[in-house]
């Protein structure tokens, strides 16, 4: 199978789009209900690294899906873990 740029870009948006709006009900309910009980400081933290090194990949390599997916889900997460920290201490 052959694919041309653009085609291959809106496969890239497409993943983009959904991988980030399907954290978003995560986010929401954390932010709405600041329980984060059982949510792990470790894999968040890992997560929000993880994803803050894609949003650097992505703006190395210049594909645009790849960084509006991850600037939003490291913000998203970001907040989620912060949230977190706070309610620790």
């Amino acid at each position: 199978m052959t694919l041309l740029p653009h085609q291959i870009e809106i496969i890239g948006y497409c993943a983009a789009f959904l991988t980030t709006i399907a954290f978003l009900p995560q986010a929401i309910q954390s932010w709405r209900t600041r329980d984060l009980s059982g949510i792990s400081v470790g894999m968040y933290s890992l997560f929000t690294a993880g994803v803050g090194l894609w949003l650097i990949y992505g703006l190395i390599i210049e594909k645009w899906p790849l960084i509006l997916a991850n600037a939003l889900t490291f913000a998203l997460a970001l907040s989620i873990l912060v949230i977190k920290l706070r309610s620790k201490g």
